[in-house]
């Protein structure tokens, strides 16, 4: 149930509601183009309002958006979708080669569509394919950690593997670059939305109080931390569950939730799966022990890097078994469900991230590497 890497509380519904509506009033709403990279969330933080009030504003019956499209504002003239992010590349730097573009030596293969929060793979087979790099330009000017990194393919005898991810509140396509020397393939592959209505917890302060814990700041830079280790690829069998025989609750990957009354609209980056406390909580693939302990929002949690820049986090655990630096092996126990942290009842909240960011788990359940 836990939040990642989201914008600061804000004040109670009621008053930017009153506020929205005094705008329209008096000044009119102004209007905004969505552009790449938007999502309806940080144009809503943008420009001082929320989620909901843009989707009243505009009709919208969900959260997906289309690059382009015209956006009614509360009376304000539009601002840069997210303080500090470098703007989007041009077009031209974004637009796929000719489809007779081809590197000598090196196959790619791409899934043909994704949808939003899926982590997928960049499939490169031939002779020269162990020399190739690919990059995501898409990602400049989206809020997304270590955007456009150089990454080298991963695997042996001319069947490599790089795992990609749509980052949550993307529905613009992935941009992708394959290049060897002074050769390069660019292709793009569209994303669809998941278009989930707005989930509102409105925990009781004696839960959502955890959020303003002052170990809070903590927490999140020693889990960013772990986000930004790149080391060699630890697994070689498919990814497991980490509870047996539990299925996830409603509460979906990737819904847009907010936990407190007039609180933010945030993604929930993992999966959530209810089960008594006490259950045991398995390592869902090999790989190494990076967090192990109690902490304000996230509880009871283990954090095992992979290797290949994919993490695998268990929150809100009653009991943490594994210790830092300890090599676990799939399906291994490494604790036991809880609630403790950002929790209202027994669950264990399973997030499966690619360089820092969430995709969903479910993609990952018995497979060596995603679609």
């Amino acid at each position: 149930m836990c939040l990642s890497r989201s914008a600061p509380i804000l004040r109670g519904m009621n008053r930017r509601s009153l506020l929205l509506a005094a705008l329209l009033l008096v000044g009119g709403a102004a209007a905004y183009t969505v552009k790449p990279g938007d999502t309806l969330y940080s144009i809503s933080r943008a420009n001082g309002t929320t989620p909901e009030a843009l989707m009243k504003l505009n009709n919208l019956s969900g959260t997906t958006l289309e690059v382009g499209q015209e956006l009614r504002l509360p009376g304000q003239a539009a601002a840069p979708a997210r303080p500090g992010l470098p703007a989007p590349l041009p077009a031209e730097q974004l637009t796929p080669t000719p489809p007779t573009a081809r590197i000598a030596g090196v196959n790619v293969t791409v899934p043909a569509s994704l949808r939003m929060g899926e982590a997928f793979t960049v499939q490169l087979s031939g002779a020269r394919a162990a020399q190739a790099t690919v990059r995501f330009p898409s990602e400049i000017g989206e809020d997304v950690r270590q955007p456009n990194e150089v990454l080298k393919p991963i695997g042996a005898a001319g069947a490599y593997s790089v795992p990609g991810r749509v980052v949550l509140g993307k529905t613009t396509p992935v941009v992708f670059e394959v290049s060897v020397g002074g050769e390069l393939v660019r292709g793009r592959i569209p994303v669809v939305g998941l278009d989930q209505p707005i989930q509102h917890l409105n925990l009781p302060p004696q839960v959502s109080g955890v959020l303003v814990d002052p170990g809070r700041k903590a927490e999140d830079a020693l889990v960013e931390k772990a986000y930004a280790r790149r080391t060699p690829q630890a697994w070689t069998r498919p990814f497991a569950p980490a509870l047996k025989g539990a299925s996830p609750t409603s509460s979906s990957f990737g819904q847009p939730r907010t936990y407190t009354a007039g609180g933010p609209v945030a993604y929930h980056f993992g999966t959530d799966y209810p089960a008594r406390t006490g259950t045991p909580v398995l390592a869902v693939n090999d790989g190494t022990v990076v967090i192990a302990g109690r902490y304000p929002v996230r509880g009871g949690l283990v954090v095992i890097d992979h290797g290949a820049g994919v993490t695998s986090l268990y929150f809100h655990q009653s009991r943490v078994t594994a210790k830092v630096g300890q090599k676990v092996t799939r399906g291994q126990k490494i604790g036991e469900v809880g609630s403790t942290g950002l929790s209202a009842g027994p669950h264990l909240h399973l997030e499966i991230r690619v360089r820092g960011e969430g995709t969903n788990p479910a993609g990952w359940m018995n497979r060596l590497w995603p679609r």
